[in-house]
């Protein structure tokens, strides 16, 4: 069974480890443990029936939910099958630009939806020593208006959250902007740095959010678009019919009212992530950069690849490689914010491990 790019493969895990799927303790996805929440669980029972009728074509109860959440008009929301279907819509139309300038090390998703429509692609390394934030991005692209830009906040998989300032000159400059931010949720409303209340001031500007990662239910496959409605209207002829099943729009409807969910988060999380973040740096061959969410890029002084093969094998534990990160490669890897226990778990593995192979 051939490894994927993508954290969470816990079928391959499971056959490298001897193992059932159910005993692999799963850093390699930044999925929060906390999920999902009892009031979205219900939601789905209470539905059950409603798996005899076809969804409603234009989502009117989604989209009013996900407009109150963002005090937006419904009309500047496209909800789709995952944020991944929605960035193959947005990646046609940045094909159609000159060019697409990545902040790299990049999302593989990016690279895949962009290749897709054949998209002429620039990139641009961030400084991952955290010197500076965005890379100057307009020094060496003349004619920056016939260009698109795609990039995430908070960046993945670095963990970095950019500035609301350090991306507001580039809404005025490129054509297009995409910023993907499936993690921002994680951040309390004092934190983020979302640029949501901005896209009617800059149509040129759409946003990615996905409701998989901080409610716990990536298999429900759930995100949304947010954009001005001549875009939506567009990218909603291009796509097959009903992409949201009747079960994840209640899920969704149910997630969204449940604030006692979203703040239990953000206690969480600044706790969990400290204590993995002291822990990975008190092993002397590792290097955990400073993140802002529920992940964190660990740079390793031993095989990242043999690392991960060792902790399977013998701890029944899976951690992200960044293999399929070209910057990145067999020095780095990516492990997600799990509960405190886990994270303990960790980091005693990787003590173990690490003891006897010095």
């Amino acid at each position: 069974m051939g490894h994927k790019a993508h954290g969470g493969n816990l079928a391959w895990a499971a056959a490298l480890a001897g193992c059932s799927p159910e005993a692999i303790v799963d850093f390699s996805a930044s999925i929060s443990p906390l999920g999902p929440p009892k009031t979205v669980i219900d939601a789905i029972a209470s539905q059950l029936a409603s798996l005899k009728h076809y969804p409603d074509p234009d989502y009117t109860e989604l989209k009013l939910a996900l407009g109150r959440f963002h005090e937006l008009p419904p009309d500047w929301i496209l909800p789709g099958n995952g944020s991944a279907e929605l960035l193959t819509l947005v990646g046609r139309e940045l094909a159609q630009l000159r060019g697409t300038i990545l902040v790299t090390p990049a999302f593989g998703d990016y690279y895949r939806t962009l290749a897709a429509y054949n998209a002429k692609v620039l990139e641009f390394p961030m400084d991952l020593s955290w010197e500076r934030g965005l890379p100057p991005l307009l020094s060496s692209v003349s004619g920056s208006g016939e260009y698109g830009l795609l990039l995430n906040n908070p960046h993945n998989p670095t963990g970095k959250l950019f500035l609301r300032e350090e991306i507001l000159p580039y809404l005025q400059d490129f054509a297009l902007v995409l910023v993907d931010e499936a993690f921002m949720d994680f951040l309390t409303p004092a934190q983020e740095q979302s640029l949501i209340g901005l896209v009617r001031e800059y149509r040129n500007l759409v946003i990615l959010r996905s409701l998989t990662k901080f409610y716990s239910l990536p298999g429900l496959r759930l995100g949304y678009a947010i954009a001005a409605p001549d875009l939506v209207q567009k990218w909603q002829s291009w796509r097959d019919p009903w992409p949201v099943n009747n079960l994840a729009v209640c899920a969704a409807i149910a997630a969204l009212q449940d604030q006692e969910f979203q703040h239990q988060t953000w206690t969480w999380l600044p706790q969990a992530r400290n204590q993995l973040v002291q822990g990975l740096s008190s092993l002397p061959a590792l290097k955990p950069l400073p993140g802002a969410v529920n992940y964190l890029l660990v740079e390793s002084q031993i095989s990242t690849s043999w690392l991960q093969e060792q902790l399977l094998v013998k701890h029944q534990i899976l951690i992200r490689d960044c293999l399929s990160f070209k910057e990145l490669g067999d020095r780095y890897f990516r492990v997600a914010v799990r509960s405190i226990p886990d994270n303990k778990r960790l980091i005693t593995a990787l003590e173990s491990i690490m003891q006897n192979h010095l």
